[in-house]
């Protein structure tokens, strides 16, 4: 019975709540599963909610308004693109298997009683041929049988013969395999290790008999009645294995690597194999990976011990993870790690007891999974499917158990690294029991177990018990084996599939998307002895997300047909699409009140934007059937067809004005209306048709065997050529309809509104739709052109092309081919190189032209075929020679034919005719081209308006005035090589017109002729971003002037060359006033540019020209003087500021900017910078340039700049001593003040430093320097003497008593200093006899008061020396 809990849901241990993984889509909205778990709501399957739920509610608010759209500037080619694009990228966000099969339990079936509503259906039964029955007769020992389905291939193996048969084929041949005597326990088809066979070896037989384990090649090819044919290779490859009893055998596809196990116990071998015997190696091996070499000699402890009853019973590979699962007899499942180096690691092992415990989190107890339940199969999904799910796990009462794999830092991901632990995540319940199914028949009532939106779980019914084996394919396809009766050997298939297009669109967007699924009873008859997928696995995306989608790839891939065999045959179920459903519920609703009720029913499962693609497509012949032959044919049958053409029709619902989004006029009334679902199911089948293709390049290159290029087609031609006939039909559909769909029907569709409302929305309508039937037909020529194209000789047309061009043509897309402007310029470019071809292979161009327009008009019109035209005659014009008279000809009657298509004339078709010409020295043709197609382009003269009003930003105009600029560089091309031919030949010889001469002349008419005052306007600015000044200001005209002096203020550049023209002209006040009014302008100039401006304004500001009044020139000369001393102190302040590490980093670019640039006040630059940043030797710079004469702040900044300059010093590891670095700045600052009185005090500072010498540096360098630093500067000795002899006298601190040796020392030494300097030129010693006096006896008075032994002998020396001159 089924019954809902009514207690909180247990959270699993090492899932959601657990485990540190987090939900890649936690950040669109709040995991639900938390909040549940304490909700006592009823136990559904919890999985996140899809992404797409989100995203689509998002995108429907967004279309119904409220936001400014661009969608009235999109033209119809570029909307419908968009749309298809929605769609694609709707498609592409399908939810993936870990959103729907979150934590929690499920049960959401529908069971199909109708034939119509089916998922699954059966499309033949290929009986077994009478030879292997024959040969099945003669079995002695065993007979096994299976499927190589993807070769369509089924086997069976009698005793030690192994046979294989073409099951698809009427009459097989048998191939067979009787080289060995032992008898076969096991059979595997295998992907062998790449580089150890031939080519033609595409799969290995692993043939496992009671004796040896056996590697045979296989080969296949196509056969004439479409199936494949194989032959066998004997390899002489082998292993021995007696006694294991292999009977499971399982490959790894990507690593090539086999892997096997025995009936007698669970270790777990593989069969190693390679090219060529080696050392220590043989060429085949066998490697037991589980258990230990002491094993088998030592006994079995009592922790150790294991049941002798377990073996391996199932192996699956998980390539995308790199990972081997195993299922045990006894329920346990093992994962092992497949390692680079031949190894396999056992990471995970996880009995049946501990699967039962984290179900037991889920569910209360259920008979379904107990301990008497067992585990009948389990099956890998990859991680493109799903990154938490890992494995699935079907118990023998139907349960799926899906498992995940988990490793310390979340779900594990890597194939890298190996997980750890493994946890249920999710457990899917069989579907409700009914009295048929428990008498062993699948059930046939009418009711049909449909969803609802609060559904109970079942979590007792026995339908599916007992499952003998079952399997899983992606993207969820599940078959169940059900052996209702033991006796009767006969099989239930239960086949089961997602619900896409109710997982893709779920009916409430606010509840999380459940695991819904279709399935279907089917009654094999007989027992299943192998199930395999006989078409490619499915895969509509890359990433789990996308993964499942089969919505997307119904009209793009084959579908998913399953093989089965069975003891009377091999029976071939096939995948049903939706289009499929949808056409066989319209045959079964056959009138037109059960035809409502079928569609209606689409309607409110999948809702009408599925509802209107699927009709759509029904219409347009996509359904498929299986024929009462057993065929595969598509649908045909008119009333069905007329069935889906009124769904679509009358279904298709309405478009939406959204009155509540309209706030104010900003945005447009019919960019409020969301338009219909019929718009978005047109949209969508579009999608689907061209999904394949959309974002294909048109080409791609392969190099050949010999190093040639090979242009292949990156989609086959076939598929091309489908995909245009699906449009084909499509186009003809709409054409055809197009009165009866609201939005396709022309003006008279508006006499049916009563509402402005209405009215709005069916513009709106009529919009979308237009759109996407432009769309279709541009898609429709894009592929007649490539197909076209491909019918050419293309390599020979892609060589053609230029680097640039070829490279962009393998880049481009079918979605850029059909709906951008550069694929349809890149696709004349190649109709251009393809007329081109047939030009010089003697074909008539019109001819050939013509041809593309009839096939491909949008990318060839009649304009086309005058230009190849013209440009045939440019090419008789080059063959005829340039100096002949038909030469000229021919480009006269180019260019007529070039002026009546000027307007049609890309840029690069006018490129093609301007070198041409240039090279043909038609100038004047070249110009009177370039000018016509300026003119053409913008025929209302709206670039002109837009530069006499100044040429305003975002000014629609500009684009104008940009186009016909392009043009007038072509002119400029012109224009150079005017001028290169004319350093190449004389305009004159011998008093007469040269030919080339004349050709020039003719050209310069033109130009000076020309009428386009935008032209000229544009050749003056050419003529300046040429850096060729010269041009201009050789005119003399007082245009020139004006036209600088305008553009100068708002261009640095004109007001650089007003200067210079200024400086020409030799009007130096003008050219300073220019350079002064640039250095305080607000023109992005950095401070040295400034400062380079006003050195050059004070220099020109300085030179005397008559009629200059000098007070003028006086007043200029001190504004430059004055800023330039500013500037300078600025730039030594920027200097200091950027390699200042106290400022922060994202302080630092702003403090840069606003001292890089305009020149700040002396206020700004002391108050802001230097006085807060403690440059004392700045502030000073600053007192000099500001005249500030307070010797009490001068003092005081002096003081403060040596303390700063000695602290830094001290703190640096290495480099200049302290008293250096004081030096230094001093000697510095003094050169730059120009030892002036006021801002470098000799007194004060020699005091000050002498200070600083005895407290902080005694015994520190030479004793003499600090009076050095005077000396340096140039201060005269006299001045150095005073100020040290007063020191003397005055006692100062701290050069009192024994300290004042200390100034007496310096006095020695400036004494001696001063001798020295006196005694070289002829002046008198010191002065003057007095002055020599003086220091000779102050001399005495020191060395009474003591001094250093050197300095002492020294003086007396120079004492003696004094008073000998004296004398």
């Amino acid at each position: 019975m089924s019954y809902t809990l009514q207690t909180p849901q247990k959270p699993l241990p090492g899932a959601y709540i657990q485990t540190p993984a987090v939900s890649r889509f936690q950040s669109l909205q709040s995991r639900p599963s938390n909040s549940r778990l304490n909700s006592g709501a009823p136990q559904q399957q919890y999985g996140r909610q899809h992404q797409s739920q989100a995203l689509t509610q998002q995108g429907q608010a967004s279309q119904t308004g409220g936001q400014k759209s661009d969608a009235k500037d999109l033209q119809p080619i570029a909307r419908g693109a968009k749309a298809v694009n929605e769609a694609l990228s709707e498609e592409s966000r399908y939810p993936d298997l870990d959103s729907y099969v979150g934590q929690g339990i499920s049960s959401d079936y529908e069971v199909s009683t109708q034939p119509a509503w089916a998922p699954f259906q059966k499309i033949k039964m290929h009986p077994i041929p009478d030879r292997i029955f024959e040969q099945y007769n003669r079995a002695q020992v065993s007979t096994i049988m299976g499927l190589f389905a993807d070769f369509n291939h089924a086997w069976v193996a009698i005793d030690n013969a192994l046979y294989l048969w073409d099951y698809t084929h009427p009459n097989p041949d048998l191939v067979g395999f009787e080289e060995q005597s032992h008898t076969i326990t096991a059979v595997r088809l295998v992907i062998p290790r790449a580089g150890v066979f031939v080519s033609s070896v595409v799969r290995l037989l692993v043939v496992a008999t009671t004796a040896e384990i056996i590697l045979v090649g296989l080969s296949a090819q196509a056969a004439p009645h479409g199936g494949q044919s194989v032959a066998l290779y004997s390899l002489k490859m082998s292993a021995p294995v007696k006694g294991l009893d292999v009977g499971v055998i399982e490959g790894s596809d990507a690593t090539g690597r086999i892997f096997f196990s025995g009936r007698g116990s669970d270790d777990v071998y593989e069969f190693t194999y390679q090219q060529e015997e080696k050392w220590f190696q043989n060429r085949c091996a066998k490697i037991n990976h589980t258990s230990k070499r002491y094993s088998t000699i030592t006994p079995a402890t009592f922790w150790s011990q294991r049941s002798q009853q377990e073996t391996v019973v199932q192996m699956v590979a998980d390539d995308s993870r790199r990972l081997l699962y195993t299922l045990s007899s006894e329920s346990t499942i093992r994962t092992f790690h497949i390692k680079d180096n031949r190894a396999l690691e056992l990471v995970i092992t996880k009995p049946f007891s501990q699967t039962l415990s984290n179900v037991g989190h889920m569910t209360s107890h259920s008979d379904l999974i107990s301990p008497s339940t067992t585990l009948v199969s389990i099956s890998a999904v990859t991680a493109q499917e799903a990154t938490k799910i890992h494995l699935v796990a079907t118990t023998s009462t139907g349960c799926r158990i899906f498992m995940s794999a988990t490793s310390s830092y979340g779900y594990y991901s890597d194939s890298s690294s190996a997980p750890t632990t493994m946890q249920v995540q999710h457990v899917k319940f069989p579907p409700a029991d009914t009295p048929n199914s428990q008498q062993g028949q699948p059930p046939n009532s009418t009711q049909m177990t449909t969803y609802s939106n609060t559904p109970t779980i079942n979590t007792s019914s026995r339908v599916l018990a007992p499952t003998r084996t079952a399997v899983r394919y992606a993207p969820g396809y599940f078959l169940a084996f059900v052996a209702k009766d033991a006796q009767a050997g006969t099989d239930l298939l239960f086949i089961s599939g997602p619900d896409t297009a109710r997982i893709a669109r779920p009916q409430d967007q606010q509840r999380l998307t459940r695991y819904a699924e279709l399935a279907l009873w089917l009654n094999l008859g007989s027992r299943a002895e192998d199930i395999g997928l006989a078409t490619e696995g499915f895969s509509a995306g890359p990433n789990p997300v996308g993964f499942g989608n089969e919505l997307a790839v119904q009209f793009d891939k084959a579908t998913s047909e399953i093989a089965i065999l069975t003891n009377t045959g091999v029976h071939m179920v096939r995948r049903r699409r939706l289009v499929d459903i949808f056409a066989a519920a319209l045959r079964l609703g056959g009138e037109d009140e059960g035809l409502e009720g079928q569609v209606k029913k689409f309607i409110r499962q999948y809702g009408r934007d599925e509802t209107a693609s699927t009709a759509l497509a029904v219409a347009c012949g996509q359904a498929s059937d299986v024929t009462s032959d057993s065929r595969l044919a598509r649908i045909q049958d008119p009333d069905i067809l007329e069935h889906a053409r009124k769904a679509f029709i009358e279904y298709g619902g309405k478009p939406l004005f959204n009155e509540n989004a309209m706030l104010d006029q900003s945005v447009p009334g019919i960019d409020l209306v969301r338009p219909s679902p019929r718009h978005k199911g047109l949209s969508l089948y579009i999608s689907r048709l061209v999904r394949s293709i959309w974002k294909a390049p048109i080409i791609q290159e392969r190099l050949t065997p010999t190093g040639g290029l090979a242009i292949l087609s990156s989609v086959g031609i076939s598929r091309l050529q489908d995909i245009s006939q699906d449009l084909t039909k499509l186009k003809e559909f709409l054409n055809a309809n197009k009165s009866f769909i609201e939005g396709l029907g022309g003006p008279e569709a508006l006499g049916n509104v009563s509402t402005k409302q209405e009215e709005i929305s069916l513009q709106a309508e009529h919009r979308a739709l237009h759109a996407l039937v432009v769309l279709i037909d541009n898609i429709i020529e894009g592929i007649a052109f490539v197909l076209v194209l491909y019918d050419e000789k293309i390599e020979e047309t892609i060589l053609s092309l230029a680097n640039e061009t070829r490279q962009q043509v393998k880049n481009l897309s079918y979605e850029g081919l059909c709906t951008t402007g550069l694929g349809k310029q890149l696709a004349k470019d190649l109709v251009k190189a393809i007329v081109n071809r047939n030009i010089l292979s003697g074909s008539n161009v019109e001819t050939v032209a013509e041809a593309l327009r009839r096939r491909c008009g949008s990318f060839c019109s009649a304009d086309d075929v005058v230009t190849f035209k013209a440009q045939e005659y440019v090419k008789r014009a080059s063959e005829a020679g340039a100096e002949s008279e038909v030469c000229r000809d021919y480009l006269n009657e180019s260019l007529r034919l070039f002026k009546q298509v000027a307007g049609s004339l890309s840029m690069e078709q006018l490129n093609w005719v301007v070198d041409h010409y240039v090279a043909l020295e038609f100038y004047a043709g070249s110009i009177q081209l370039c000018l016509e197609k300026a003119k053409e382009a913008d025929r209302g003269n709206r670039a002109l308006s837009w530069i006499m009003e100044g040429r305003p930003q975002e000014d629609k105009r500009q684009e104008a005035f940009e186009f016909r600029r392009r043009c007038y560089e072509l002119v400029h091309h012109v224009i150079r090589s005017i001028e290169q031919s004319g350093t190449d030949s004389a305009d004159m010889l011998d008093g007469h017109l040269t030919l080339p001469g004349k050709r020039r002349q003719e050209a310069a008419e033109q130009i000076d002729t020309a009428q386009d005052e935008v032209f000229q306007t544009n050749l003056y600015d050419w003529y300046l971003q040429e850096n060729r000044p010269d041009k201009l200001l050789e005119v003399e005209s007082p245009y020139i002037v004006t036209y600088l002096e305008r553009r100068s203020s708002d261009d640095i550049s004109h007001a650089n060359l007003l200067w210079k023209y200024y400086l020409q002209k030799e009007r130096y006040q003008d050219a300073a006033m220019v350079q002064l009014a640039l250095a305080k302008s607000e023109f992005q100039l950095s401070l040295d540019q400034r400062i380079e401006y006003l050195g050059n304004a004070k220099t020109n500001a300085s030179t005397t020209r008559p009629g200059i009044r000098r007070s003028v020139r006086n007043d200029m000369l001190r504004e430059a003087s004055d800023l330039l001393d500013v500037a300078n102190i600025q730039s030594d302040l920027l200097q200091r500021l950027k390699g200042d590490s106290r400022i922060a980093a994202d302080r630092r670019p702003t403090v840069i900017k606003e001292l890089d640039g305009a020149i700040l006040p002396l206020s700004v630059l002391f108050n802001t910078y230097c006085e807060a940043a403690h440059y004392f030797d700045l502030c000073i710079l600053i007192y000099e340039a500001a005249d500030h004469r307070v010797a009490s702040d001068i003092k005081a900044t002096w003081q403060n700049l040596l303390e700063r300059v000695h602290t830094e010093a001290e703190v640096q590891d290495q480099g200049p001593e302290p008293y250096e670095m004081v030096a230094e700045t001093v000697r510095s600052l003094g050169t730059k003040l120009s030892l002036s009185e006021t801002m470098f005090p000799v007194a004060t500072l020699l005091l000050m430093l002498k200070r600083y010498a005895f407290n902080f540096q005694q015994g520190v360098g030479s004793d003499t320097w600090v009076v050095d630093i005077f000396i340096d500067l140039q201060v005269p000795f006299e001045t150095i003497w005073a100020v040290l002899e007063t020191m003397f006298y005055n006692d100062e601190q701290p050069f009192q008593g024994r300290n004042r040796r200390f100034i007496g020392n310096d006095m020695v030494y400036v004494a001696r200093l001063w001798f020295q300097d006196s005694i070289r030129g002829s002046g008198s010693l010191y002065g003057g006899e007095d002055n020599a006096y003086a220091v000779s006896q102050m001399l005495h008075l020191v060395m009474q008061s003591g001094l250093e032994e050197g300095r002492l002998e020294e003086g007396q020396n120079l004492r003696m020396r004094i008073e000998n001159l004296l004398r």
